[in-house]
């Protein structure tokens, strides 16, 4: 059985204009846009920008251990 991970994108208005917005089950994903969509657009940017980062920091932290790394696709 595959799982379908999904995760919640949450959208404010800001009170300055535009739209705040985060992922509600990954603590540090945020982004804003001036628009709705470009709030979505930036917001896909930045949870693919921190995925970048942990697995580059994971592979320098590991780079001295026998591991065993391959891909694990969460889409059903």
């Amino acid at each position: 059985m595959r799982a379908n991970v999904k995760f919640t994108a949450v959208f404010q208005e800001a009170e300055e204009g535009g739209f705040i917005a985060f992922i509600e089950e990954i603590p540090g994903v945020n982004s804003q846009g001036e628009t709705l969509q470009e709030a979505k657009e930036n917001l896909i940017e930045a949870f693919e920008l921190m995925m970048d980062t942990q697995r580059m920091l994971s592979e320098k932290e590991l780079s001295d251990k026998k591991i065993i790394r391959e891909p694990l696709d969460l889409a059903s």
